[in-house]
Protein backbone atom coordinates (compact mmCIF):
# COMPACT_ATOMS: atom_id res chain seq x y z
CA UNK A 1 0.00 0.00 0.00
CA UNK A 2 1.09 3.52 -1.28
CA UNK A 3 2.48 5.99 2.04
CA UNK A 4 0.20 8.08 0.73
CA UNK A 5 -2.71 6.25 0.98
CA UNK A 6 -1.86 4.86 4.63
CA UNK A 7 -2.19 8.40 5.61
CA UNK A 8 -5.09 9.45 4.23
CA UNK A 9 -8.09 10.47 6.82
CA UNK A 10 -11.09 9.12 5.92
CA UNK A 11 -14.01 11.12 4.22
CA UNK A 12 -15.57 12.75 7.18
CA UNK A 13 -19.21 11.20 6.62
CA UNK A 14 -17.44 8.27 7.04
CA UNK A 15 -15.70 8.47 10.11
CA UNK A 16 -16.95 7.06 13.28
CA UNK A 17 -14.66 8.66 15.64
CA UNK A 18 -15.37 12.21 14.15
CA UNK A 19 -19.33 10.64 14.12
CA UNK A 20 -18.95 9.59 17.97
CA UNK A 21 -17.81 12.92 19.57
CA UNK A 22 -19.36 15.89 20.43
CA UNK A 23 -18.50 18.01 17.58
CA UNK A 24 -20.64 15.95 15.26
CA UNK A 25 -24.31 16.08 17.42
CA UNK A 26 -25.73 18.36 15.46
CA UNK A 27 -25.16 16.04 12.49
CA UNK A 28 -26.46 13.01 14.99
CA UNK A 29 -30.08 14.79 15.58
CA UNK A 30 -30.70 15.62 12.34
CA UNK A 31 -30.15 12.42 10.86
CA UNK A 32 -32.34 11.28 13.44
CA UNK A 33 -34.94 13.53 11.52
CA UNK A 34 -33.76 12.93 7.93
CA UNK A 35 -33.83 8.94 7.79
CA UNK A 36 -37.38 8.29 9.26
CA UNK A 37 -38.43 11.17 7.39
CA UNK A 38 -37.02 9.28 4.25
CA UNK A 39 -39.04 5.91 5.03
CA UNK A 40 -42.09 7.83 5.60
CA UNK A 41 -41.84 9.18 1.91
CA UNK A 42 -40.82 6.02 0.20
CA UNK A 43 -43.77 4.48 2.04
CA UNK A 44 -46.14 7.04 1.51
CA UNK A 45 -47.12 7.29 4.80
CA UNK A 46 -49.47 10.39 5.97
CA UNK A 47 -50.47 10.20 8.97
CA UNK A 48 -50.89 7.90 12.08
CA UNK A 49 -52.81 6.93 15.42
CA UNK A 50 -50.10 6.63 18.04
CA UNK A 51 -50.51 4.74 20.99
CA UNK A 52 -48.70 5.37 24.30
CA UNK A 53 -48.47 2.87 27.14
CA UNK A 54 -46.72 1.24 29.90
CA UNK A 55 -43.79 -1.38 28.67
CA UNK A 56 -44.19 -3.42 31.70
CA UNK A 57 -47.95 -4.80 31.53
CA UNK A 58 -47.92 -9.05 30.35
CA UNK A 59 -50.61 -10.16 28.48
CA UNK A 60 -51.25 -13.11 30.90
CA UNK A 61 -50.39 -10.31 34.23
CA UNK A 62 -53.40 -8.81 36.47
CA UNK A 63 -53.02 -5.86 33.98
CA UNK A 64 -53.36 -8.23 31.11
CA UNK A 65 -56.30 -6.69 29.82
CA UNK A 66 -54.95 -3.52 28.75
CA UNK A 67 -52.38 -5.49 26.27
CA UNK A 68 -55.74 -7.80 24.89
CA UNK A 69 -57.80 -4.49 23.79
CA UNK A 70 -54.65 -2.23 23.12
CA UNK A 71 -53.95 -5.26 20.36
CA UNK A 72 -57.59 -5.51 19.36
CA UNK A 73 -57.80 -1.76 18.93
CA UNK A 74 -55.07 -1.26 16.62
CA UNK A 75 -56.54 -4.35 14.39
CA UNK A 76 -59.92 -2.68 14.16
CA UNK A 77 -58.26 1.00 13.44
CA UNK A 78 -56.14 -0.53 11.21
CA UNK A 79 -59.20 -2.62 8.90
CA UNK A 80 -60.66 0.54 9.64
CA UNK A 81 -57.97 2.76 8.00
CA UNK A 82 -57.16 0.35 4.75
CA UNK A 83 -61.26 0.87 3.68
CA UNK A 84 -60.39 4.52 3.44
CA UNK A 85 -60.42 5.15 0.15
CA UNK A 86 -56.81 7.18 -0.56
CA UNK A 87 -53.61 6.98 -2.34
CA UNK A 88 -51.45 7.54 0.70
CA UNK A 89 -51.51 5.49 3.60
CA UNK A 90 -53.37 7.24 6.31
CA UNK A 91 -53.94 6.42 9.96
CA UNK A 92 -50.92 4.40 10.13
CA UNK A 93 -50.17 2.35 13.85
CA UNK A 94 -47.77 4.15 15.58
CA UNK A 95 -45.89 2.71 18.85
CA UNK A 96 -42.91 3.34 20.66
CA UNK A 97 -41.22 0.18 19.75
CA UNK A 98 -40.88 -1.95 22.77
CA UNK A 99 -42.86 -4.17 24.38
CA UNK A 100 -46.39 -4.69 26.42
CA UNK A 101 -48.70 -1.78 25.21
CA UNK A 102 -46.42 -1.06 22.74
CA UNK A 103 -46.16 -4.67 20.97
CA UNK A 104 -49.94 -4.91 21.54
CA UNK A 105 -50.39 -1.93 19.45
CA UNK A 106 -47.89 -3.18 16.08
CA UNK A 107 -49.49 -6.80 16.81
CA UNK A 108 -52.76 -5.70 16.01
CA UNK A 109 -51.85 -3.90 13.31
CA UNK A 110 -49.97 -6.91 11.60
CA UNK A 111 -52.80 -9.11 12.28
CA UNK A 112 -54.80 -7.13 10.43
CA UNK A 113 -52.53 -7.31 7.66
CA UNK A 114 -51.58 -3.55 7.68
CA UNK A 115 -48.49 -1.87 8.25
CA UNK A 116 -47.18 0.20 11.69
CA UNK A 117 -44.55 1.87 13.08
CA UNK A 118 -42.21 1.45 15.65
CA UNK A 119 -40.26 4.51 17.16
CA UNK A 120 -37.75 2.54 19.35
CA UNK A 121 -35.45 4.14 22.22
CA UNK A 122 -31.99 3.31 23.03
CA UNK A 123 -31.77 2.64 26.83
CA UNK A 124 -29.08 1.39 29.46
CA UNK A 125 -31.44 -2.03 30.35
CA UNK A 126 -31.83 -2.19 26.14
CA UNK A 127 -35.34 -2.60 24.71
CA UNK A 128 -35.41 -4.06 21.79
CA UNK A 129 -37.85 -3.62 18.97
CA UNK A 130 -40.84 -6.37 19.17
CA UNK A 131 -41.13 -8.45 15.82
CA UNK A 132 -44.27 -6.87 14.92
CA UNK A 133 -43.42 -3.60 13.37
CA UNK A 134 -42.86 -3.66 9.55
CA UNK A 135 -39.38 -3.58 9.24
CA UNK A 136 -38.99 -0.57 7.43
CA UNK A 137 -40.97 1.69 9.83
CA UNK A 138 -38.42 -0.11 12.54
CA UNK A 139 -36.69 3.31 13.94
CA UNK A 140 -34.22 3.78 16.84
CA UNK A 141 -33.48 6.77 18.29
CA UNK A 142 -31.07 8.08 21.17
CA UNK A 143 -32.42 11.28 21.50
CA UNK A 144 -35.60 11.13 23.22
CA UNK A 145 -36.54 15.16 21.92
CA UNK A 146 -36.12 13.64 17.95
CA UNK A 147 -38.34 10.53 18.96
CA UNK A 148 -40.81 12.80 20.29
CA UNK A 149 -40.59 15.00 17.16
CA UNK A 150 -42.03 11.91 15.25
CA UNK A 151 -44.67 10.76 17.76
CA UNK A 152 -46.16 14.66 17.09
CA UNK A 153 -45.84 15.74 13.39
CA UNK A 154 -47.67 12.93 12.27
CA UNK A 155 -50.04 11.76 14.65
CA UNK A 156 -53.73 12.81 14.19
CA UNK A 157 -54.74 10.44 16.56
CA UNK A 158 -53.49 9.45 20.02
CA UNK A 159 -54.61 6.85 22.42
CA UNK A 160 -52.68 6.40 26.37
CA UNK A 161 -53.12 3.43 27.80
CA UNK A 162 -52.18 2.99 31.55
CA UNK A 163 -48.35 3.52 31.96
CA UNK A 164 -45.37 4.84 33.98
CA UNK A 165 -43.36 7.79 33.49
CA UNK A 166 -42.77 7.59 29.99
CA UNK A 167 -46.22 7.43 29.18
CA UNK A 168 -46.79 10.23 31.14
CA UNK A 169 -43.88 12.46 29.76
CA UNK A 170 -45.37 11.40 26.60
CA UNK A 171 -48.70 12.56 27.05
CA UNK A 172 -48.42 15.35 29.08
CA UNK A 173 -45.99 16.91 26.63
CA UNK A 174 -48.21 16.21 23.62
CA UNK A 175 -51.39 17.68 25.57
CA UNK A 176 -48.65 20.96 26.45
CA UNK A 177 -48.45 21.46 22.43
CA UNK A 178 -51.85 21.04 21.79
CA UNK A 179 -53.17 23.34 24.49
CA UNK A 180 -50.52 25.92 23.85
CA UNK A 181 -51.52 25.57 20.10
CA UNK A 182 -47.95 24.51 18.60
CA UNK A 183 -49.69 21.85 16.32
CA UNK A 184 -51.79 23.29 13.71
CA UNK A 185 -54.13 20.64 13.33
CA UNK A 186 -56.61 18.75 15.51
CA UNK A 187 -55.39 15.70 17.69
CA UNK A 188 -58.21 13.24 18.67
CA UNK A 189 -57.24 11.87 22.25
CA UNK A 190 -58.40 8.67 24.00
CA UNK A 191 -57.53 8.07 27.88
CA UNK A 192 -57.68 4.39 27.60
CA UNK A 193 -58.76 2.74 31.55
CA UNK A 194 -60.13 5.99 33.20
CA UNK A 195 -60.46 4.05 36.44
CA UNK A 196 -56.15 4.43 36.21
CA UNK A 197 -56.40 7.87 35.15
CA UNK A 198 -58.29 9.09 37.26
CA UNK A 199 -56.49 7.54 40.09
CA UNK A 200 -53.47 8.77 38.95
CA UNK A 201 -53.86 12.52 37.30
CA UNK A 202 -56.52 14.67 39.75
CA UNK A 203 -57.12 16.64 36.94
CA UNK A 204 -60.26 18.21 38.56
CA UNK A 205 -57.78 19.13 41.00
CA UNK A 206 -56.03 21.34 38.40
CA UNK A 207 -58.87 23.05 37.36
CA UNK A 208 -59.65 23.76 41.18
CA UNK A 209 -56.31 25.19 41.72
CA UNK A 210 -56.44 27.11 38.40
CA UNK A 211 -53.58 25.81 37.22
CA UNK A 212 -55.37 24.58 33.53
CA UNK A 213 -58.46 25.78 32.36
CA UNK A 214 -61.89 23.89 32.57
CA UNK A 215 -62.01 24.10 28.70
CA UNK A 216 -58.72 22.25 29.06
CA UNK A 217 -61.06 18.85 30.00
CA UNK A 218 -62.20 18.61 26.39
CA UNK A 219 -58.84 18.17 24.79
CA UNK A 220 -59.31 14.62 25.53
CA UNK A 221 -61.61 12.07 26.09
CA UNK A 222 -61.98 8.72 28.12
CA UNK A 223 -62.53 4.82 27.40
CA UNK A 224 -62.97 1.79 29.30
CA UNK A 225 -63.39 -0.54 25.98
CA UNK A 226 -62.28 -1.18 22.46
CA UNK A 227 -65.20 -0.17 20.82
CA UNK A 228 -65.91 2.92 22.47
CA UNK A 229 -62.14 3.61 21.87
CA UNK A 230 -62.65 3.01 18.14
CA UNK A 231 -65.79 5.04 17.80
CA UNK A 232 -64.16 7.81 19.57
CA UNK A 233 -61.22 8.13 17.38
CA UNK A 234 -62.42 7.14 14.01
CA UNK A 235 -65.44 10.12 14.74
CA UNK A 236 -62.82 12.31 15.54
CA UNK A 237 -60.57 11.65 12.17
CA UNK A 238 -63.74 11.76 10.00
CA UNK A 239 -64.91 15.00 11.35
CA UNK A 240 -61.46 17.03 11.47
CA UNK A 241 -59.53 14.96 8.87
CA UNK A 242 -61.67 13.14 6.27
CA UNK A 243 -64.81 14.87 5.83
CA UNK A 244 -63.90 18.56 5.49
CA UNK A 245 -60.67 17.67 3.85
CA UNK A 246 -60.06 21.31 2.22
CA UNK A 247 -59.33 21.92 -1.21
CA UNK A 248 -55.64 21.41 -2.51
CA UNK A 249 -53.91 23.83 -5.15
CA UNK A 250 -53.40 21.69 -8.14
CA UNK A 251 -49.51 22.65 -8.20
CA UNK A 252 -49.44 21.48 -4.51
CA UNK A 253 -50.82 18.07 -5.11
CA UNK A 254 -48.30 17.66 -7.54
CA UNK A 255 -45.47 17.93 -4.80
CA UNK A 256 -47.86 16.92 -1.89
CA UNK A 257 -46.08 13.53 -2.04
CA UNK A 258 -42.54 14.49 -1.68
CA UNK A 259 -42.97 18.10 0.63
CA UNK A 260 -45.43 17.35 3.09
CA UNK A 261 -43.19 15.96 5.60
Amino acid sequence: MDKTDQNRRPLAYRNEEFLNRADARPLRILSEYLEPRSHFLDQRIRDTIVFFGSARIAEDGPLGRYYREAQQLAADLTRWSQSLEKTDRRFVICSGGGPSIMEAANRGAHDAGGKSIGLNISLPFEQAPNPYITPDLSFEFHYFFMRKFWFAYLAKACVVFPGGFGTLDEFMEMMTLVQTQKLAKKIVFVLYGPEFWKEVINFDALVKYGTISREDLDLFSYADDPQTAFRIVTEGLMKHHIEPEPEMPAIARTRYSREHL
